[in-house]
Order: structure tokens, then C-alpha cells, then sequence
């Protein structure tokens, strides 16, 4: 590994890949990752690759063998540990595609350990693109510099959710009727989380209810205007990480 202090550079460009790293791992690449190294990055023999499967950290990898299509790519030295993720979850109903896709990028730019796709009576939309979701999450995470990637769950109905929820686990659920106001409502609740947005329609009374008598069920206010649903759950997830999450007492010279 070179010793210069600039090593690995800024400039490197940052891949997910599907395989266990670790040093001496040598990462064949084909199809559309070697083709932006290859040809939109224009990686030469010897360069510096940074990369993270979302269990290992990140890894600086150095480029070799590149052919038209395919090139190798060998693992040096972890430039990252696995980094420490807040243990809250973002259960979101889904909502009309590019709206979900933006809630999902968002999730991980933010820290969210899970994102779980809800369906509620008043969804339009009843089915997920996983496989999309999932690359949305990982460009948001070659984006930020995140190594470990959210867990994307199947999607669940909302009284499979409420039956099959954890104990010890706070569900904060924006309430249009009413709740605490938010930054009120985490502080009092600290510890594992999740937060709850239901679809442009809200919850249906029944739902509401539904929600309101479970044990772990705390209604919160997200203030005096209408939210999108993907504005409620990006500034729902931004308030708790402020007050519960990585940005409470952040140091940006630990980054």
C-alpha cells in the first residue's frame, strides 16, 4: 500500500459489489459496472477502486486485466470499517414510482438501517419493483459514501406488520388527526424505532385506529401542512436521527 497520505485518492471511483471482500479477494467485473469503469471512468491498469458489499467495509481495490467489456479488480487494503448504522427502520407505504424511488434514496443517504414497503387500503400503487429499489439504494450508497446498504424487506400488509411487530421497538406513525409534535415524541422515546407513512391518501379510520391501539404505536405530529408522503418520511427520518440517531453529537472529523 503506498504511503502517501493522499492514498486512497478522492478521486476514486466507488462501486458496490456483490462479493464477500476482503484483502487478496480478486473482484472480476462484467456487464454494467465494468462498463462505467471502463468506459465512462476510463480505469487504467494499476488504478484505485474503491469498493463495499455491505457487510465488509469499504476496500481499496487496485485495476488489472481490462479488456473491452471486463476487467479484475484486487483487493489491497480496507480503507473503512463496517460502519455503525442507527437501529431504525422506515416503514413507508408505497407510493407512485419515482416518488418510492426518491424515498428510498433518501433512506440510505440518511442512515436507515431497514426500509419496509407497507400496503394500506388507500395505496395506488399494490406492487414493488424490489430489484429497482434495491439499485436505488445502492447508487445512493456509492453516492454518500455508505458501506453498509439498508435492508430493503418485502412488502408486508399493515396488519401483518402490526401483528408480527418486535417488542422493545417504538412505532412513531404520522397521525393527520393529531399526536405529539415530533421532535416532543422521540425524545421521550428513545431506543429502537421505526417510522410509519401511510400512501397520499393517509390512513383509512379503521387503519388509524388499528395503529393507535397497538402497545408500541406513538402518534406524532409532523406540523400544520400537508406533507407528501415522501416529504413526511424523509423529514420524519431526518428528526430522528437529529435527536436519536448518528446526527445527535455527529463529528465530522470522524468521517
Amino acid at each position: 500500500m503506498p504511503a502517501n497520505p493522499a492514498w486512497p485518492p478522492q478521486s476514486a471511483p466507488r462501486l458496490y459489489v456483490d462479493t464477500a471482500l476482503g484483502e487478496g479477494v480478486a473482484v472480476a467485473l462484467d456487464g454494467n459496472p465494468a462498463h462505467y469503469l471502463i468506459a465512462v471512468m476510463r480505469v487504467k491498469a494499476g488504478d484505485t477502486i474503491l469498493l463495499f458489499d455491505g457487510k465488509s467495509g469499504e476496500w481499496a481495490a487496485t485495476a488489472r486485466d481490462i479488456r473491452k467489456r471486463d476487467l479484475v479488480l484486487d483487493c489491497v487494503a480496507q480503507t473503512k470499517p463496517p460502519e455503525p448504522v442507527p437501529d431504525f427502520w422506515l416503514c413507508a407505504a408505497p407510493i407512485k414510482k419515482g416518488r418510492i424511488d426518491l424515498i428510498a434514496e433518501k433512506a440510505c443517504e440518511l442512515g436507515v438501517a431497514k426500509l419496509q414497503p407497507v400496503l394500506t387500503r388507500r395505496a395506488v400503487v399494490d406492487r414493488l419493483n424490489l430489484d429497482r429499489l434495491h439499485a436505488h439504494l445502492v447508487e445512493a450508497a456509492e453516492q454518500c459514501g455508505r458501506n453498509m446498504l439498508p435492508e430493503l424487506a418485502p412488502m408486508v400488509k399493515l396488519d401483518a406488520l402490526l401483528r408480527d411487530w418486535p417488542d422493545g421497538r417504538h412505532l412513531f406513525f404520522a397521525d393527520e388527526t393529531g399526536g405529539a409534535p415530533i421532535a416532543e415524541a422521540l425524545t421521550a422515546h428513545p431506543g429502537p424505532a421505526a417510522f410509519l407513512v401511510g400512501p397520499e391518501g393517509g390512513f383509512d379510520p379503521e387503519e388509524r385506529a388499528a395503529i393507535r391501539a397497538h402497545p408500541a404505536a406513538v402518534p406524532v405530529s409532523l406540523g400544520p401542512r400537508i406533507l407528501r408522503a415522501e416529504t413526511a418520511a424523509i423529514a420524519a427520518t431526518a428528526a430522528w436521527m437529529t435527536l436519536n440517531g448518528d446526527w445527535k453529537g455527529f463529528d465530522p472529523q470522524s468521517d
